[in-house]
């Protein structure tokens, strides 16, 4: 199972790493609790279920490894 290994966040994305190395970005606007939180608010998340979801409770929040390898072939910025 692929799993979240890091996040950060730049130019309006979000960047995740994953075990497979693979670095995947998504515009923040794509998630609207998200694109409204400040910096520090998106700072403010855990790696859960061992890297399988990200969870920001400020920002009521919850974005899933399986979610991001999904989007992978259609609309992805991917390194």
């Amino acid at each position: 199972m692929i799993t979240i290994q890091s996040v950060w966040f730049e130019e309006g994305n979000i960047f995740v790493k994953m075990s497979n190395d693979s670095i995947i970005g998504t515009p923040i606007n794509w998630y609207p609790n998200l694109n409204k939180g400040t910096q520090e608010q998106l700072k403010n998340f855990e790696i859960k279920g061992k890297g399988k979801w990200l969870h920001w409770s400020e920002l009521d929040e919850d974005l899933s490894a399986e979610g991001f390898l999904a989007v992978v072939s259609s609309h992805m910025i991917t390194h």
